[in-house]
């Protein structure tokens, strides 16, 4: 067991913007995702304990900071991203108590913890939901609450406030006969919006915050948040509402309209972010803060993340994980176009060159494994070098980068052929959505999509070893983990790679040990070159008077080094100029001095 050791950046190195630098400049944060990491119990499902059991695995693979996918009471309608009580741990995962040993063992490590954090919506089994449903109760405009269209009859198909569809399938929009109204819910019904116009709503989630950062959490990534602030009329009302001065955009294939544009980065969006800067984390230190964004631009990025501007330290941008489907739909997906991918990061890249920072990922919960993505997974040998190829491009990029559990030992998605093997909401609502009622999409392309971009894919247990449930659980468990492993364990596993000098696994240690000594690698000016190139992904760093080429073949052929890359090395390089290779440094000075790269080749060379 080792504890990350990180170089303090000088202040005379800028990162985001503010002085002194701050702690988190060049460190490496660490997805897990509870259920499917470690399960200590063998019921099949992960726990905080399991996650305890493995803290010096992460120690040793050097990176600084967990962040845990919920684990507050929920009815796991949507594994934990439904919140029934967010200052309780849902027994599924342990205890209060086990979430003090997990803070306290993994503080002793060096390692910090953010916690998941929910407040677009709750689940509608927590109390304030339930109290919201009495229109006398204080709770009551703690939601979005609105009558059926006058004219119609409440609960009928087209009795809803607005043509609004949810993300999950079907419309936004949930009759509730106890209250005689429907609410919103951009996603499963079962996840009511909070109405964040109500003080009363923001004053109960910081305290909530503030809960969990006096019990030692360092911080929150949170979830959706950039949802919060909806675009309302003069008298409150939501676009495509009965009387509402904002008209609502037009009914899609799917038979409902698209709220996004109307509920991301909303009006009030700088006004939330900043009064919870101030009201949670003034005065504190040491903690992190992060927030999915779903409808930010680079622009608006640098924006939220400049420290100037009190809000958050860093956001996650989805263009680059969104562009490659066909109209824009998840579910039909398109071979990776490189030209278009290094654009999307460009523009991410230079939107904070003077202010603000980045989120540097390929793979989350939300995600398919990368490697099987853009990668190549067929094979053996393809898929340990596409793997290390994808994370070197990735990890030398300026930002913070974000390894999701199992991406270090180069995890596939799990290939599953029949719908029933899949347990995520999203994909079994879509399948019913797109091909039993809209009948817009044939059942064989809609299960080639969802084998392609499903959630399940990044869900299936950590593949700990070769054992009958690849130690996620023990071999003799009675019950089989809540998902199947991966068939592909016995092969790919962390006890095969721990020791393996050329695993994926030693690689990804080697790219956090990057970022943690080297300031040019954390923080300094990156530019894109060769911009067009069809299979290598080349970009400068420099910082002071030291430059680094990074040049990344992303396919399965050897191809030429793209024209400004081969200029850079035109005067050739040696061993010791070569920082990091995905074959190895003699192979890399070979390779640039032929003016080449080998399949998924890939290096970062001092020029």
């Amino acid at each position: 067991m080792t504890t990350a050791q990180r170089v303090v950046l000088p202040d005379s190195v800028r990162t985001n913007g503010t002085t002194p630098n701050p702690w988190w400049s060049n460190a490496v944060v660490y997805q897990v995702y509870p259920r499917s990491f470690q399960d200590s119990n063998g019921d099949g499902i992960g726990d905080l304990k399991g996650i305890t059991s493995r803290l010096d695995y992460l120690a040793d693979l050097g990176v600084d900071v967990l962040w845990l996918s919920p684990v507050y009471r929920s009815p796991q309608d949507d594994n934990g991203y439904d919140i029934s009580d967010y200052q309780d741990i849902d027994p599924l995962f342990g205890t209060l108590e086990d979430m003090d040993e997990l803070l306290a063992e993994a503080h002793k490590r060096g390692l910090k913890i953010v916690m998941d954090l929910v407040v677009n919506h709750t689940s509608d089994e927590h109390a304030w939901f339930e109290a919201s449903k009495d229109k006398s109760d204080p709770h009551a405009d703690w939601y979005w609450w609105r009558p059926a269209r006058p004219g119609t009859t409440p609960g009928e198909p087209g009795a809803e406030p607005n043509r609004w569809g949810s993300y999950f399938g079907g419309s936004a929009w949930e009759y509730c006969p106890e209250r005689g109204k429907y609410y919103l819910h951009q996603f499963s019904k079962k996840q009511p919006d909070l109405n964040w116009e109500n003080p009363a709503v923001r004053r109960a989630v910081y305290d909530m915050m503030n809960w969990w950062l006096d019990r030692g959490v360092d911080g929150f990534r949170m979830d959706v948040i950039t949802l919060i602030s909806k675009r309302i009329d003069s008298a409150g009302r939501l676009p495509g509402e009965y009387g509402s001065e904002l008209e609502d955009l037009p009914v899609g294939e799917e038979g409902y309209s698209n709220p996004n544009p109307f509920c991301a980065d909303g009006p009030r969006q700088d006004e939330f972010l900043a009064e919870m800067r101030r009201e949670v984390f003034a005065g504190r230190e040491g903690f992190l803060t992060v927030g999915e964004a779903p409808g930010i631009t680079a622009q608006r990025n640098e924006h939220i993340t400049n420290p100037a501007n009190g809000e958050l330290d860093m956001l996650f941008l989805f263009e680059h994980v969104d562009f490659d489907c066909e109209d824009n739909v998840k579910w039909k997906p398109l071979p990776l176009d490189l030209p278009q991918l290094k654009r999307i990061f460009a523009k991410q890249q230079s939107a904070v060159k003077n202010a603000g920072w980045a989120s540097l990922f390929t793979g989350n919960h939300d995600q398919p494994r990368v490697v099987s993505r853009w990668g190549d997974d067929s094979t053996e040998g393809s898929r340990v070098r596409s793997a290390k190829a994808l994370g070197l491009m990735l990890h030398m990029h300026r930002g913070t980068p974000y390894v999701y559990q199992g991406e270090e030992l180069g995890m596939t998605d799990v290939h599953f052929t029949r719908l029933d093997q899949y347990r995520d909401l999203e994909s079994l609502n879509a399948y019913r959505q797109r091909v039993e009622e809209a009948k817009v999409q044939s059942a064989e392309s809609m299960m080639a999509g969802i084998a392609a971009r499903g959630r399940d894919n990044a869900r299936t247990p950590m593949q700990w070893d070769g054992s009958a449930y690849a130690g996620f659980t023990a071999p003799d468990a009675a019950v089989e983990p809540w998902i199947s492993v991966n068939r592909n364990h016995t092969q790919i596993n962390a006890a095969g790679e721990f020791d393996d000098p050329d695993s994926v696994y030693t690689f990804y240690k080697r790219l956090i040990a990057i970022r943690h000594e080297n300031a040019l690698v954390a923080a300094g000016d990156w530019q894109l070159i060769d911009a067009d190139d069809q299979y290598v992904y080349a970009f400068t760093r420099t910082l002071g008077g030291e430059k680094l080429l990074v040049a990344v073949n992303l396919s399965g052929r050897t191809v030429d080094l793209p024209r400004d890359a081969a200029e850079l090395v035109q005067h050739g390089v040696t061993e010791p100029d070569i920082v990091i290779s995905t074959y190895d440094a003699s192979h890399a000075v070979v390779s640039l001095a032929n003016r080449e790269l080998g399949p998924w080749e890939g290096a970062a060379v001092r020029v």
